[in-house]
Order: C-alpha cells, then structure tokens, then sequence
C-alpha cells in the first residue's frame, strides 16, 4: 500500500505523522511512503533523512493525500478539506466533538477516518497517552511561566523559597495529563492537588504521587475550595470522543485570585470552562474574569521531536496493520482500532462521538 504523510499546516504545528524510523519499518513490509516535502523540518528530520530511509519525497500536497491511507498528527484545517475524498483511509488526531464542520465534511464526502483519540485498549487510550504526558508536564512549564507579572500573572513562583510558600496548583482530572501536571508541579515543589471522581484511580494517585498531593473527590464544593487559593489551574478533564464536560462557570472563576493562571488541557475537546476558547502557540493566552488563559489546542506540538518520536512509537502497529490487512480486516483483528473508527460511509460511527454532535450513530457491521 502506498502511505501519504502530509506535511501539517496547522498555526504552529511542527510535528509530522511519522519518523524516518517509522518510514524504514513500514518501506522494509513492502509498502511505499510519500511524505510531503520538508514535513519533518519542524522536528529536525530532513528530506535527506526520510530518503535514506526509502520514502519517495513529494513536492505537491495532493501526491501525499492521494495515497491508500493518509497519516497526519492534526485533524485537516479548511484548505485541506478539498482532498478528503471518496475512499479517503485517514489516520490522525481528530477531535470531531469540537469540530461539526470537518465531521460534516468527512460524512458528506464519504471519507474513512480514524481518530488517534479514540483507539483503546484494555480501557486504555495508547495513542492519546504520549501526548497527555506531554501537555500535562507542559502544563506546569507554560502555567509557571505566565504567572510571570510582566505578562499579567501574580508574581508567583510555584517553587517558592526558603521563608517563603510554594505556590499551589489544582489540577482537574486524574488521567494521565493529570497525573503527569502533579508529577512536574510536586517535582518542583508547589503544593498540589488534584481533582478526580474515580476512588480507584485516586487510590492509584496517592500511591504513586504521595502525601505532597492531595486528592479530592470532584464535586463543585471541593472545586470551588481548592480553587480559590491556587495560583496555576490545570483543566485535565477527559471523555473520550465526547465533549470535555463543563465543570466551570465564570462565577467560579470570579472567586480566583487575580492575575492566576488557568491552562486547559481540556481544549481540543471544547474545554471544561465557559471561558475558554481556542488559541495557538502564536498567541496563547487571553484574560477573562481576570484570569490568565492558556488554551493551545495543540500543546505537544511545541516539542514537535519528543511527541512526534513518541507518537510513531505508539502508532506503527495500528499503521502497518491498516497497510497490510485494509481496513475492514485491520479493524477485525484488532479490536481497539475499531473503536478509533469515527466515520465510515457516509455516516458516524463512534457513539460519543455522534452524541456530543446529536447526530445519527451507526454501528460498524
């Protein structure tokens, strides 16, 4: 089969859909790779570099989209959506809960397409894991950061010093982002806590974190608490395939300390705050309620190696299966790319998915 990788074209994402190493797994299984010309700049991999590995490098886009299956990192902006096309086998971080217009494109346009952050296994997300881990230890880098006072936060430094407090961070949503922002702020020294409504998984938390994180069952007292002390806000919330629940209004937020920083994670789901809107890497934050907002919908992308190196890792099984067997077998033996199907034929085929957008679910036979 002939795999296309696009080069992506989304505000400040320098990630690519696979690695030279990548291309030479899948060029030495007998399938050929088109990838898009300078697609690995962003993360250091050069033409060269894919080219030693047996990619055929292609300077026009169409070339890389017109392949048997396409993988990408980010769902297709608009100036893409022309090459999604009848028979179209997409790949790629999609996030349709939060985007009705590019779901409609890929129903009408009868486009067969796989969601990264929908695949599971065993209960777990194995494709969205490495990229929660990023955003979640990013979380803390970027949140600190902007509690800067030149850039409008309070002038606190999470660590703290000696004679003086550690700044406290919340962190809503006990998966992996949040477990992830816990280990970096408690790494750091801040005061911690973190939010979750799963007693199993806060068992896990506590054994794993420590007594320097506190957990909280999550209900809208306990968050209306924690919340009004804390310096660095972590949106951490997870359905997957459906919109991030709205666990916080503006009034809320009103109880915050002027000059916090909220980052929501939670974002490329539709964000977990009223206030939160989409933003990129060129302009990340915006104030509301005197709150400082940090709603990248891309995160990872800002360490385009890492994530990309990581990424591939994770979905090199599910591409080679896709290339060898075609879709229908592919998704027959492995059960948990079944569940990353999220249209197929004209219809949806993911049921969060389709309830988050109140449109039509129907099963994949």
């Amino acid at each position: 089969m002939i795999i296309g990788i696009p080069k992506e074209i989304k505000q400040g994402e320098h990630r690519v859909g696979i690695t030279p190493a990548g291309t030479q797994f899948l060029k030495d299984a007998g399938h050929r790779v088109f990838i898009e010309q300078d697609a690995g700049e962003g993360c250091g991999f050069s033409n060269s570099d894919y080219s030693k590995a047996g990619a055929e490098i292609v300077s026009d886009p169409a070339d890389a989209w017109g392949a048997g299956l396409v993988v990408k990192v980010k769902e297709p902006v608009e100036s893409e959506y022309r090459y999604l096309q009848r028979g179209l086998l997409l790949f790629t971080f999609l996030h349709l809960a939060a985007d009705p217009v590019l779901a409609n494109q890929l129903v009408r346009n009868g486009v067969s397409a796989i969601a990264y952050e929908t695949v599971s296994e065993s209960g777990r997300l194995p494709l969205l894991v490495p990229m929660s881990e990023i955003a979640g230890k990013m979380s803390v880098i970027s949140g600190g950061f902007y509690l800067a006072k030149h850039f409008g936060g309070s002038g606190t430094l999470l660590a703290g010093l000696p004679g003086v407090k550690p700044g406290k961070v919340t962190i809503i949503g006990g998966g992996s982002a949040g477990m992830n922002a816990a280990m970096m702020a408690r790494g750091i020294g801040a005061r911690v806590s973190i939010i979750e409504r799963d007693q199993e998984r806060m068992r896990y938390l506590s054994a794993m974190l420590g007594a320097q994180v506190n957990t909280l069952f999550s209900t809208r007292q306990h968050i209306t608490e924690e919340i009004a002390d804390t310096d660095l806000l972590v949106g951490a919330v997870l359905v997957p395939g459906a919109t991030a629940p709205r666990l916080l209004d503006r009034g809320m937020l009103r109880t915050m300390k002027r000059g916090s920083v909220f980052v929501d994670i939670s974002i490329d789901q539709g964000g977990c705050s009223e206030t939160s809107r989409p933003t990129s890497h060129a302009d990340p934050v915006f104030i509301e309620e005197g709150i400082l907002h940090y709603c990248v919908t891309n995160m990872p992308g800002a360490y385009s190696r890492t994530a990309t190196e990581a990424l591939t890792g994770n979905t090199l099984p599910y591409i080679r299966a896709l290339a060898d067997l075609g879709l229908g077998d592919a998704l027959r033996e492995m059960p948990g790319l079944a569940s990353g199907l999220n249209v197929h034929g004209g219809a949806i085929r993911n049921k969060a998915v389709a309830g988050s957008m109140d449109m039509e679910y129907i099963p994949f036979p």
